[in-house]
Order: C-alpha cells, then structure tokens, then sequence
C-alpha cells in the first residue's frame, strides 16, 4: 500500500486502473468499484488504491460483478475519493484492459462533479497482446493471463484486475517484438499533460472520516512483486524476482474489463 494515503505520489510512470459498474454505458450508470496499481517507469511497482463506492442507486447486475447491495453501505461516494484518485493519475499512463472502456467511466464520474480529465495518454493491454501474445485463445483479460503464463488472480474484482493488468503490461513490455517506443513516447507524453487538483474530503458532514471499502472489509494489500524484466528495458537494472503473491479479495464478477 502507499505508505501515507495523505502523501501524494511521485509523478511519473504508469497507473493501471481497473473499474467496475453497475452496467454498461458510462452515460447512465455509475463506478461501484475502483482500482489503482501504480507502477513506476521501471515498472516497479509503487502502490495500489482500491475501494467500493457508493452509486447513490441499485448496484445493477450482481450476477456480473458479485457486488451487493449491502456491500457499498457506508461506502464513500466518487465525489469523496476524486481528489485523491487525481494525485494518483496525475503525470502517469493510464494502462487498462480495453482502457477505453475504464477511461470512460472514469471521465464521466468526474464530469459529473465538475472537473474535466484531462487526454491523458493510454495503454491497452487488450491491444499489446494482440501484438505480443500470438498464441493466446482469446483477448479477454483471463485468456490473455493465461497465455503469458502469469497464474490465477482474483477474477472480475477491480483490484484482481487491475493487478492481473499490470502482470500483462510487464510481459507485453518485455516481449522481444515490443519497440520501445510503445511505452517511452506515452511517458514522455504523460509527464506534460496539466492535471486539475481538488482539496482532499477529510471528512464527512457528520465529522467521521471519509472511509475506503472493500469487498472484505479491510484495507487493499500491497502491490504484488514485479516479474523479473530482461536488461532490454530502457529503464536501468531489471528489478529482483520475487514468488508471485496470493490472491486477493473474493471471486466476483466484472463490469470494467473484459475477462
């Protein structure tokens, strides 16, 4: 987890986010869960933001996503938890499975209180793996982690997804066919591109702090280990290996990406 949720993180690198709704159209229906795997220029990664929030109406079709309706009370609002979801994106590529998808969602949850999102350079990992993973029996997100060998995750969970996201985003880098370019120029991209900020929701009317909810009741667990990277990455010394980590939160059905 990031070590201060007051402090914002350093700028630069990737945020690989993973939303999921109540349907399908950004327009009429609302985040109920938000995810951030934050990962630095060496795709190491930094942090990870996760939590339910409340969509202010039904929670829409829980034999997709596994959320109930019980599950988002006293969940925060997207309101409450913009400003420090802003800190996170800001300065970074926004990496997602079918990001387009997540992006929009995201742009309209934030519409919907006044503050544009800015064009912020995109990565889609649905995309590199139709380059990179030629062997894969299908480009949704579990076919395509399968292909690359990356084992289980919590499938059809933001944060499962978002964390299965950024294994895939490391493989697809590494991939002998993958030009640099597909990565540096959205970089170098990202760290020019203005974001607004908002003062931070430090509490609720009633006094009580502003909550982050998840689908176990507790905290988001720390990023997983990085794969190890081939010395081809321009980014310096590839990072240790370590065991890759247990997954995390209950089985649960998914709006955001394609799995």
């Amino acid at each position: 987890m990031l070590p201060d949720p007051s402090s914002p993180p350093a700028r630069g690198g990737f945020a690989v986010v993973d939303v999921e709704a109540t349907g399908r159209s950004p327009w009429r229906h609302r985040v109920v869960e938000v995810a951030v795997v934050l990962l630095d220029e060496r795709l190491r990664p930094e942090g990870e933001f996760c939590t339910l929030l409340d969509p202010l109406g039904p929670v829409g079709p829980t034999h997709v996503h596994r959320i109930e309706q019980q599950d988002v009370e006293g969940a925060p609002r997207f309101r409450e938890i913009a400003p420090r979801l802003l800190e996170l994106l800001a300065g970074r590529v926004l990496v997602g499975h079918h990001v387009t998808c997540d992006q929009a969602f995201l742009d309209r949850e934030f519409a919907r209180i006044g503050v544009p999102m800015p064009p912020v350079p995109l990565l889609c990992t649905m995309r590199l793996a139709r380059a990179h993973l030629p062997g894969a029996r299908g480009f949704g997100l579990t076919a395509c982690v399968e292909a690359a060998g990356l084992g289980g995750f919590a499938a059809h969970t933001a944060l499962g997804d978002a964390r299965a996201t950024a294994g895939l985003l490391r493989h697809c880098l590494d991939a002998p066919s993958c030009p640099p370019g597909d990565w540096t120029d959205p970089l170098r991209e990202a760290a020019r591109v203005p974001w607004p900020r908002l003062g931070r929701a430090r509490s609720r009317l009633s006094g009580e702090p502003v909550p982050l909810v998840t689908r176990d009741g507790a905290r988001p667990a720390p990023v997983p280990a990085p794969r190890e990277l081939s010395d081809r990455l321009p980014y310096g010394p590839r990072p240790p290996a370590a065991p890759p980590p247990a997954a995390a939160g209950k089985p649960a059905g998914a709006m955001g990406s394609t799995a």
